[in-house]
């Protein structure tokens, strides 16, 4: 071996030593501790209650004195100074719901898409690190955070929650915002596992895919997110996958997670997915909010099947130690969490970095952007742009400084029934769109129209210099949207005042992909998502050319729904409850792009895509093979302004074989006229394909091609290298 390389190996093994042995003695510690519980006490520790006030209590199952109001609590073992877990939801910020903790704020993150659209794993990070860091604050020690399925239906209620289409990007965004929340001594989740990706019926709802494309792509995600984010639990879904429910789901939890995968945390239930005792058997560890499961199964049913047999005494003691193999190695055994105060306004900061480098600029004729703050009169259009900026609704809904959940609540726009019910309010943060504009342009008058009278908004329009019109599309855990049209006749009031006014920006707040029938005629538009704490500022700060948008669309914008693999009335969507149906994912490992390229239809906007108030050349790509394929090339601003680029490198031959998929990319700052050198390295699993029969993943030898672009369909340097032929392990 060179001595290079033997230094390398040495630096590495440092490296890797002290975590392996701190890892090896929290194993052992566990063992240690379970080996000292009585059945009652590990009992205890494998099912958890949901401590708020309208779930109903009994004698067999009270009110627990220490828990705090919120997602969940499991109780520790106070003779072997085990603590209790006490759990929030916090893929966006720790939660309050229904004010059930009065007048306790948190700090809300723009949604998970928006932080996708960054392409900036540090910014994941320092999100996730916030969100712990506020949590441990309030006394929590599990975040129950990390969603990380993959958008295969754009209107699934939940995709605001997680990292878009790709498996590359979302792995790494939510491993990033997992190694950002467990920096903070707490347990952190990866959710909802797997294939969890619509909304409707989802305690009914069969995932039917193939293995091979479900390890090429949604199972794929989470590994990569596994193995980089090390989170300490597991969330199964409320679906069924191939006819199995994910929480128990033998081989899904046993086979792949902790056989192929080694995961050594446990795995917890998503709150009322649990059906059967037996579950435990089929690899769940914990459940989750017992009395939403309709039975107890993790309780007295559990301690009987131990006692006689049906489940190996050995299953119970394995499901504690992965539990408290959790507690010590996130550091929640030796440094409980304290109850400290919070700077919300530096926390906010952390939040306004994500939302102004999630902006995505999907438009910009003319250079109507940035706009100039010179402008005499500009009309603001808009539902509550004068109050806040739309936030996604459900279990990941902040309430946020205003005090107040949902400032405004405007009634129930999308409705629902059921132990959800109260989670499905259309709400806003308190960051005003139209104040900040106005703070950004002192020298205007600057008019606001709710839109709610199309003829008054064209009025006011053909009288301003300047129109901003917002559109906004709320969504919700719980409910997928019908189509893709923005709600309440928003497309045609946009559509009439961009054809009233030539100067029209649309900015879209929005839960992923709509349909933009205007868009020909719109000369700018941005997508600003679900943008948080600041996102008013944020807005107004890239409008205004004071922040050089850099998002870039971490998921396709199709023309129409009809260019996606299931364009008809969504799997279930008409059916009752309890009944069961499948959802039949044809299009395998071919998600998003994949599939538009495998189609050959053109998107609106492809994945990837988003402008810039400068420009960025690329040159001298240099490929070379091996294992893998590693890709060194130039990236140049070449315009007159300072901004962000997110360069990516995408697969686009395999030993003949015609695909398209991404295998990097980065984030580079740079000056007018600098330049910089961008390398990467491609995880070998990109290059292959999954093989059932042998298992596991299987490279063919050959020349394999490679782009780097602006996009999925902007690829403007081409170059190949020859790849070994190997096989890897599932």
């Amino acid at each position: 071996m060179p001595r290079t390389a033997c230094l390398a190996a040495l630096v590495l093994i440092s490296l890797l030593a002290p975590h392996a042995g701190a890892d090896e003695a929290a194993k052992a510690r566990a063992v240690k501790l379970e080996q000292a519980m009585t059945l009652d006490e590990r009992i205890s520790m494998v099912n958890g209650t949901w401590p708020v006030p309208w779930v109903p209590r009994t004698a067999d199952n009270p009110q627990p004195a220490e828990a705090i109001p919120a997602a969940g609590y499991v109780p520790g073992v106070p003779r072997l100074n085990i603590p209790a877990l006490f759990e929030t939801d916090a893929s966006l910020g720790v939660t309050n719901p229904s004010d059930v903790r009065p007048g306790d704020i948190a700090t809300a993150l723009p949604s998970g898409l928006a932080i996708a659209a960054t392409f900036n794993p540090k910014l994941a990070y320092d999100g996730g690190a916030m969100i712990a860091s506020e949590a441990r604050a309030k006394g929590f020690n599990v975040l129950l955070t990390g969603g990380v399925n993959l958008t295969r239906d754009l209107r699934n209620g939940r995709n605001f929650e997680y990292f878009g289409e790709d498996p590359w990007l979302a792995g790494i965004m939510a491993a990033e915002s997992i190694r950002g929340a467990q920096s903070q001594k707490i347990i952190a989740t990866i959710k909802h596992f797997a294939v969890n990706d619509s909304e409707t019926n989802r305690d009914w709802s069969n995932s039917v895919i193939g293995e091979a494309a479900m390890r090429e792509s949604d199972l794929l995600a989470f590994q990569i997110a596994i193995e980089r984010g090390n989170p300490l639990s597991v969330m199964c879904g409320y679906n069924l996958v191939n006819g199995e429910y994910a929480c128990g789901n033998d081989h899904l939890l046993n086979t792949v997670l902790k056989g192929d995968w080694g995961y050594k945390g446990f795995v917890m239930s998503d709150w009322g997915s649990v059906k059967a005792t037996d579950f435990a058997i089929k690899g769940l560890d914990q459940q989750s909010a017992k009395e939403l499961d309709g039975a107890f199964w993790f309780g007295a049913p559990l301690k009987k099947a131990v006692e006689d047999g049906t489940v190996p005494a050995t299953r119970l003691s394995d499901m504690v130690q992965r539990i408290l193999y959790a507690h010590i190695a996130s550091g929640i055994f030796d440094s409980p969490p304290q109850k400290t105060s919070i700077d919300y306004a530096k926390n906010a900061e952390v939040s306004r970095a994500a939302a102004e480098e999630g902006i995505v600029l999907l438009k910009n004729d003319g250079d109507i952007l940035p706009l100039a703050k010179t402008a005499r009169t500009i009309l603001v259009i808009g539902d509550y742009v004068e109050k806040g900026v739309l936030s996604g609704g459900g279990s990941s809904n902040v309430t946020g400084d205003s005090g107040t959940p949902g400032l405004p609540q405007p009634g129930l726009p999308m409705s629902a029934e059921g132990q959800f019910a109260q989670y499905v309010k259309e709400q806003y943060h308190a960051s005003s769109p139209l104040t900040a504009i106005r703070a950004r342009a002192p020298q205007a008058r600057v008019l606001f129209d709710n839109g709610r009278s199309l003829p008054e908004a064209v009025r006011k329009a053909k009288s301003a210099d300047l129109v901003i019109v917002f559109g906004n599309q709320w969504m919700t855990e719980s409910l997928d949207a019908p189509d893709m049209n923005l709600p309440r006749g928003q497309d045609a009031l946009i559509a009439a005042v961009t054809a009233a006014h030539p100067k029209t920006v649309v900015v879209l707040q929005t839960g992923g992909p709509v349909a933009m029938p205007w868009i020909d005629q719109a000369p700018a538009t941005i997508s600003a998502w679900y943008s948080g704490a600041k996102g008013g500022e944020a807005i107004a700060d890239v409008l205004f050319g004071e922040v050089n948008p850099s998002g870039h669309l971490p998921m396709t914008f199709p023309r129409d729904i009809a260019q996606t693999p299931r364009p008809a009335v969504l799997d279930g969507f008409d059916l009752p409850a309890k009944v069961q149906f499948d959802v039949t994912y044809h299009e395998g490992a071919d998600v998003g792009y994949r599939w538009f390229a495998k189609t050959g239809e053109t998107p609106l906007f492809p994945f990837g895509h988003g402008l810039s108030y400068t420009t960025f050349g690329y040159s001298d790509l240099k490929a070379k093979g091996g294992n893998t394929l590693s890709v060194s090339f130039k990236v140049t601003n070449t315009g007159k302004v300072a901004g962000k680029d997110a360069p990516q490198v995408y697969l686009t031959d395999a030993a003949g074989r015609k695909l398209l998929r991404l295998i990097g990319f980065d984030k580079v700052d740079l000056k007018p006229g600098e330049q910089r050198t961008v390398s990467l390295t491609a995880d070998a699993r990109l290059l292959a394909n999954y093989d059932e029969a042998k298992p596991g993943w299987v490279i063919g030898g050959g020349n394999y091609g490679v782009a780097v672009g602006h996009s999925a369909t902007d690829l403007v340097l081409t170059g190949s290298a020859r790849i070994t032929s190997q096989r890897l392990k599932p």
